[in-house]
């Protein structure tokens, strides 16, 4: 048994088994920064519902829904903060929002996120907790993939510097795009992260998959990403990352 206060006040970390429960966006933008340095930046923007998509419900139905219970209007949330007094821009997918899913919204959102820290010469840090790309926006929605990551190469271009954590689960489009392509990327412990997921992939090709596939351990051992970092450790590993990043070459 895990008493709920006990949980919270270490971050959402089990303290028996260390598993990272995953985080809701705006309590994982309190805990990465600096008390009241967050300055939300385009929280307006909402999607449309350009193809009329519906199931049981219609598509804007399930937006407007949404948006009443999270008490924001995508699953992108952006803006400006600091992090052990490191400035940054920081993005945060919210798993909560509609699984964190990837439209024409988030696309925008990250690409104004490019441009705000290719402006303003700051690091970019992006976390992310995503399904993948909403269904509900068909090839609007895969578009993003290549949007996102063409922002990332012109802050590149310009001397920029980009860090993205995958935290649990980061899947499907989002992988496949700006998630994997940042200067650095890190993972918290156990945080799946694949494009489909590991279900689909052993029906499909009718095998059985090795032991922790697609788990942020097998990810590292296979080169995929740079390393796991703990929640505690979150903070001050960016603050060091971005200091390394800006301290002259010797």
């Amino acid at each position: 048994m895990i008493y709920r206060k006990e949980l919270e006040a270490g971050g959402r970390v089990c303290p028996a088994c260390d598993f990272h429960f995953t985080l809701p966006g705006r309590e994982r933008v309190r805990m990465l920064l600096d008390k009241d340095t967050w300055d939300e930046k385009y929280a307006d923007l909402e999607a449309l519902d350009r193809l009329n998509f519906k199931e049981k419900e219609t598509y804007a139905v399930k937006i407007e829904r949404t948006t009443k219970r999270t008490g924001q209007k995508e699953a992108m949330l952006l803006g400006f903060g600091e992090i052990e007094s490191e400035r940054v821009v920081l993005v945060v997918l919210d798993f909560s929002f509609m699984g964190g899913s990837m439209g024409e919204v988030v696309g925008e959102k990250f690409a104004l996120g490019c441009d705000l820290a290719r402006r303003d010469g700051l690091p970019l840090v992006v976390l992310t907790s995503s399904g993948g790309a909403r269904m509900h926006e068909g090839v609007l929605s895969l578009m993003q993939m290549a949007k996102t990551c063409a922002a990332l190469n012109q802050l590149n271009a310009a001397g920029g510097f980009s860090i993205c954590i995958m935290t649990h689960p980061t899947t499907g489009g989002v992988t496949a795009s700006f998630a994997s392509v940042c200067d650095i990327t890190l993972a918290e412990p156990g945080a799946l992260i694949g494009f489909a997921g590991p279900r689909v992939i052993a029906t499909t090709i009718k095998q059985e998959l090795p032991p922790g596939f697609q788990r942020a351990e097998f990810m590292l051992e296979k080169g995929m990403i740079d390393a796991i970092v703990s929640r505690p450790e979150l903070r001050s590993t960016i603050a060091r990352l971005i200091q390394y990043r800006s301290s002259p070459s010797k």
